[in-house]
C-alpha cells in the first residue's frame, strides 16, 4: 500500500467472441437471417473489447464500462443468460487470484463489468490529489458511486445470477467491500472539513461516522473468507484511529465552551484509542503509522497542558469515560448507484451518448411468425380485393375495346395518312425500353434464376437421397435391431415434405412461363415493328383514301373521340391508385404493435408462452384501413359499367354513320393489331418482372432448403459414424471377453492336470481343497468324457474346511517368509516352487527354520 487509503483492484478476464455465439443463437432460434446484425455484432465484440482493457484509472473507462453493462442488461432482455459463451475471468482478492472461474453466463459477465466499474472509480478517487478541497470532493464522490456500484452488484445482480457467485463476490465480501468505500468516502469529506478550518464539533461528528463505518468494514471483512487479514488490520487501525480523532476534536469544542474536566476526559480517551490503533503497526503501512503516531504526539500533547492547567488553575473534577455523552454522528457519504447502471434502458432511448440498443430489430420468433402471418394477409387481401379487382376491370374493358376495333377504326379515319400521335407514343415507349431485346433479355435472365433454383433443389435433395441410400446400406449391414435410429423420411418428415412443396413451385412456374412464352410468339411481329425504326412502322400502316365525313359521321366521330378519351383517363387513374395502393402496403409495418402486444402479454400473463394466434384481434383491426380501398374497387366498377355502355352507344352511333364505307378497313387493322401489341407487350412486361420476383423468393427457399439437408446430412453422417464406432467397439469387446475366457478355461485345465501329474492320489484320498475346488468347478476333460451317464450332484454339506496340507498357501493364515513350514519335507517343498501359479522362484533352494534370509529375496509359501 503507497496511500492511507485503500482501493479495489481489476478482474481480468480472457478474450472471447461474443458475437460467433449471438450469431449461432439467432440463426437456430430466429427466423431472422443474422447478417441483418452484422453491424452489431461487431460492435459488441468491440465494446467488450473496450470494457475488459479499462484496467487504467482514467476517466474514459467509466463510458466504456457503463455502456457495456447497459448493453449486456438489454440483450439479457433478447437472449437467454446461457447464450453459450463461456466468460472467463480471474478473482481480485483472495487467496485463488490465479485460479479463473468460466461460466456460460450473461449476468455473471455483467456482475464482473460492474466490479470493474466500481474498481474503477475506487482507483480514479486514489489518483486525484487529495491536498485540495475541489480534489478531495471530486475523491468523495467517486467513492460514493464506487459503493453504490457495488450495492447494486450485491442487492440486484447477484440475487438474479441464477447460479452460484464467485467466492469473492458472496454477501459478507460485498458488504465489507460497500463499507469501507463508505468509510473512505467520509474520510474525505472529514479532510475536506479539516481543511476547510470547520468547527470542531462538526468535524468530531464526522470522524466519529467514519469510525463507525470502518467498524462495520472490519466486522464484514472477519466473516468472509476473501478479505485479507492486511485489509482487516488496515481496517481496525483507522477504526481506532478515527475513534481517537474524533475525541481529539471534542476534547478542542470542550475547550472553547470551557468544559476542562471533560476535555481532560475526552483526551485520556482519544490517546487510548491511538495506542489500540498503534497495536496494528506491524500490519499497516508507514502512511497511516505516521498519521497515527502524529496524532498520538498532538494528543499527548494537548493532554499534558489540559492535565496542568486544570490540576493548577481549574481544578474540575474529570469524569470517567462511562459518564461521557456519546458523540453524534454526522454522516455524509451515501451509496449513490449512477443512474446508467440503476436504469441502463433510459441510457439507452433517444440520442444519448450510449447510442441505440444492440439487436433492437431483433423479434422473437413467435412475434415473427404473427409479422409474417400479417403481412400475407394484408398481400393477399389486397391483391385479391383491390389490385386484382382493378386491373380485371381494366382488362374488361380493353377486350370491350379490342372486340369493336378500338381505338383503331376511329384513328384510320382522323388520320387516313400518316401514323396517328398516340402510336407514335406507343412506339417511341417501346423503343426507350429496348422493346423485343428487353423482353428476350429478361426471359434468359429468369431461366438463368429458373435453372440457379433448380440446380439448388436438386442438390438438395441429392443430399436427402445419399444419405437414405446410406443409411439402408447401414440397417441393411448391421440389422434393424443394431442400427436402430429412424429412418431417413422420419427423421426429416420436414424436409420430405419442403421436397413436393418447392417441385410444386417449379411446375407451376413452368407452367406460368410457357403461357408468357405463348403471349410474346402471338404478338412478337407487331412488337417488333413498335420498337424498329419510324420508317418500318409507316410501312406497316397501309394509307387510305381521304374522304368527306358527313356531319352525321363528324357527330359519331366527336362522341367516340369523347368516349375513348374517358377510357385513357380511367387507366391512368386506376394505375395512380394501384401504385398508391401498393405504397400503403409497403409502410404498413406491424411489428410495432405486435411487439406492444407482446409486451402487454408478458407483463399481464407472464407465465404464458407467446403465441401467433393471439394476435388475431389485432390482425382484424388493423386490416380494416384497407376497407376504402375495397369502397374505391366498388366504385369503380360502377363507373366502368356507366362507362360501357356509353362506348357501346357511340361505336354504335360510329358504324351507323360510317355504314357502307370500307376505305380504311385494311388500315383500322394495322392499326390495331399495332395498339394490341403494345399492350400486350406491357402485359408481358409485368409478368416478366412477376417471374422475377418470384424465382428470387423461391432462391431463398431452397437455398435455406439445401442448407438444412446439407446440415441434416452431416449430423446424421456423424450420428453413423458414432454409431458404426459404438457397434465396432461392442463387437471387439465381446471378441475379447470370447477369448480371455477361452484363455482362463485353457489355464484352469492345464493348471488341473499338472496337478494331477506332480501329486496323484488314490479313489480314497482326498485331495486338497484347492484342488477340490477346482475340479468341482471345472473337471478335466478326459473324466468329463468317461461320466456318460453321471448320477445327480448332492447338495453340498455345510462342513468346516480341513486344514490345509503343507505346500498349499492358505490366506487365513496370513503369509510366512522362507522355504516352507518348519520341518516340511524337501519334496513338499520342491513341489510348491515346481506350482505354475506359485509367485516364488521355480527350483530355489528352499531353507528351514522360518527365518527371514536376506539374501534370499522375498519367498512365499
Amino acid at each position: 500500500m503507497a496511500s492511507n487509503i485503500l482501493f479495489l483492484p481489476f478482474r481480468r478476464t480472457n478474450a472471447v467472441s461474443m458475437s460467433a455465439a449471438i450469431k449461432q443463437y439467432i440463426s437456430t432460434k430466429y427466423d431472422q437471417h443474422p447478417d441483418m446484425f452484422k453491424k452489431d455484432l461487431e460492435t459488441i465484440d468491440q465494446m467488450r473489447s473496450n470494457a475488459v482493457n479499462s484496467l487504467e484509472a482514467h476517466v474514459s473507462g467509466v463510458q466504456k464500462l457503463t455502456l457495456y453493462a447497459a448493453q449486456l442488461v438489454w440483450i439479457g432482455g433478447k437472449f437467454p443468460i446461457d447464450i453459450g459463451v463461456d466468460f472467463t475471468w480471474y478473482p481480485a482478492l483472495g487467496f485463488n487470484t490465479q485460479n479463473p472461474e468460466s461460466q456460460n453466463n450473461l449476468r455473471f459477465e455483467l456482475a464482473n463489468i460492474l466490479y470493474n466499474l466500481a474498481a474503477l472509480y475506487s482507483q480514479l478517487a486514489l489518483s486525484l490529489n487529495r491536498s485540495t478541497s475541489d480534489g478531495l470532493r471530486a475523491a468523495c464522490n467517486y467513492f460514493c458511486q464506487a459503493a453504490g456500484v457495488i450495492a447494486h452488484l450485491k442487492d440486484t445482480v447477484i440475487p438474479d445470477l441464477r447460479t452460484t457467485p464467485p467466492e469473492d463476490m458472496d454477501t459478507m465480501t460485498l458488504e465489507s467491500i460497500r463499507q469501507l468505500l463508505l468509510a473512505q468516502a467520509q474520510e474525505c469529506f472529514w479532510s475536506k472539513a479539516v481543511k476547510d478550518g470547520l468547527k470542531d464539533g462538526l468535524i468530531a461528528k464526522l470522524a466519529a461516522k467514519v469510525c463507525d463505518l470502518y467498524d462495520q468494514a472490519a466486522d464484514y471483512g472477519t466473516k468472509s473468507d476473501i478479505i485479507s487479514t492486511e485489509w482487516i488490520h488496515h481496517m481496525t487501525a483507522k477504526h481506532h484511529h478515527f475513534a481517537a480523532a474524533a475525541q481529539y476534536r471534542a476534547s478542542r469544542d470542550c475547550l472553547d465552551k470551557q468544559k476542562y474536566g471533560e476535555e481532560v476526559a475526552r483526551l485520556r480517551d482519544s490517546l487510548v484509542c491511538v495506542n489500540e490503533a498503534l497495536k496494528e503497526s506491524r500490519w499497516i503501512n508507514k502512511i497511516v503509522l505516521a498519521d497515527l503516531n502524529g496524532l498520538k504526539a498532538r494528543v499527548s500533547e494537548d493532554l499534558k497542558r489540559a492535565e496542568k492547567d486544570n490540576d493548577v488553575i481549574y481544578l474540575i473534577p474529570v469524569p470517567p469515560k462511562s459518564e461521557l455523552r456519546t458523540l453524534d454522528r454526522a454522516g455524509m457519504a451515501t451509496a449513490r448507484i449512477p443512474q446508467e447502471v440503476s436504469d441502463p434502458y433510459s441510457a439507452l432511448e433517444g440520442k444519448s451518448a450510449f447510442g441505440q440498443p444492440l439487436f433492437a430489430k431483433l423479434v422473437p420468433y413467435a412475434v415473427h411468425v404473427a409479422v409474417s402471418i400479417y403481412d400475407e394477409r394484408k398481400e393477399r387481401l389486397v391483391n385479391t380485393t383491390v389490385i386484382d379487382e382493378l386491373e380485371g376491370l381494366t382488362q374488361k374493358l380493353r377486350d370491350l375495346l379490342q372486340s369493336l376495333n378500338l381505338p383503331g377504326s376511329l384513328q384510320a379515319l382522323e388520320k387516313p395518312l400518316g401514323l396517328p400521335p398516340s402510336l407514335n407514343t406507343h412506339a417511341e415507349e417501346i423503343r426507350q425500353q429496348d422493346g423485343l431485346h428487353k423482353l428476350r433479355r429478361s426471359m434468359h435472365e429468369i431461366n438463368k434464376l429458373k435453372s440457379n433454383d433448380a440446380a439448388m433443389y436438386q442438390e438438395g435433395v441429392g443430399l436427402l437421397k445419399a444419405e437414405a441410400e446410406d443409411d439402408d446400406k447401414a440397417r441393411l449391414k448391421h440389422g434393424t435391431g443394431r442400427w436402430n435410429r429412424q429412418p431417413s423420411r422420419e427423421a426429416a418428415k420436414h424436409l420430405y415434405a419442403k421436397v413436393d412443396e418447392i417441385d410444386g413451385y417449379l411446375k407451376s412456374a413452368a407452367s406460368s412461363d410457357d403461357l408468357v412464352k405463348n403471349k410474346l410468339k402471338e404478338c412478337e411481329g407487331a412488337i417488333e415493328v413498335l420498337g424498329g425504326t419510324a420508317r418500318d412502322l409507316e410501312l406497316y400502316v397501309p394509307n387510305s383514301k381521304r374522304t368527306a365525313s358527313t356531319p352525321l359521321v363528324e357527330r359519331a366521330v366527336d362522341g367516340l373521340r369523347s368516349t375513348l378519351s374517358d377510357v385513357t383517363k380511367l387507366e391512368h387513374r386506376r394505375k395512380k391508385r394501384i401504385q398508391e395502393v401498393r405504397e400503403k402496403v409497403k409502410y404498413d409495418d406491424i411489428t410495432g404493435a405486435i411487439l406492444a402486444e407482446t409486451a402487454r402479454f408478458e407483463r399481464e400473463y407472464p407465465m404464458q408462452k407467446i403465441e401467433p394466434a393471439q394476435f388475431e384481434n389485432l390482425f382484424d383491426d388493423r386490416l380494416e384501413i384497407y376497407n376504402e380501398d375495397k369502397d374505391m374497387v366498388s366504385q369503380e366498377n360502377e363507373f366502368q359499367s356507366q362507362l360501357i355502355t356509353r362506348i357501346k352507344e357511340a361505336n354504335t352511333a360510329f358504324t351507323t354513320a360510317r355504314r357502307g364505307d370500307s376505305s380504311t378497313k385494311e388500315r383500322e387493322k394495322a392499326l390495331q393489331r399495332l395498339e394490341n401489341a403494345y399492350f400486350k407487350y406491357k402485359e408481358i412486361v409485368s409478368n416478366l418482372n412477376t417471374g422475377r420476383k418470384f424465382y428470387n423468393d423461391l432462391a431463398n427457399i431452397v437455398t435455406r432448403f439445401t442448407d438444412d439437408c446439407r446440415n441434416f446430412a452431416y449430423h446424421r453422417r456423424v450420428e453413423a459414424g458414432q454409431m458404426e464406432t459404438d457397434l465396432s467397439t461392442a463387437l471387439s469387446n465381446l471378441n475379447l471377453n470370447i477369448q480371455d475366457q477361452k484363455e482362463r478355461q485353457n489355464l484352469r485345465s492345464h493348471y488341473t492336470t499338472h496337478q494331477q501329474q506332480q501329486q496323484p492320489f488314490s479313489p480314497q484320498q482326498q485331495p486338497p481343497p484347492l484342488q477340490q475346488h477346482q475340479q468341482q468347478q471345472h473337471p478335466p476333460t478326459h473324466q468329463y468324457q468317461q461320466q456318460q451317464n453321471p448320477e445327480p450332484m448332492p447338495a453340498p454339506t455345510p462342513t468346516r474346511p480341513p486344514q490345509p496340507e503343507p505346500g498349499i498357501w492358505d490366506p487365513t493364515q496370513g503369509i510366512k517368509f522362507g522355504g516352507g513350514p518348519p520341518g516340511a519335507p524337501a519334496q513338499q517343498r520342491q513341489q510348491v516352487n515346481g506350482n505354475l501359479h506359485h509367485p516364488a522362484y521355480p527350483n530355489a533352494n528352499p531353507r528351514g527354520g522360518g527365518q527371514w534370509d536376506v539374501s534370499q529375496g522375498l519367498r512365499f509359501g
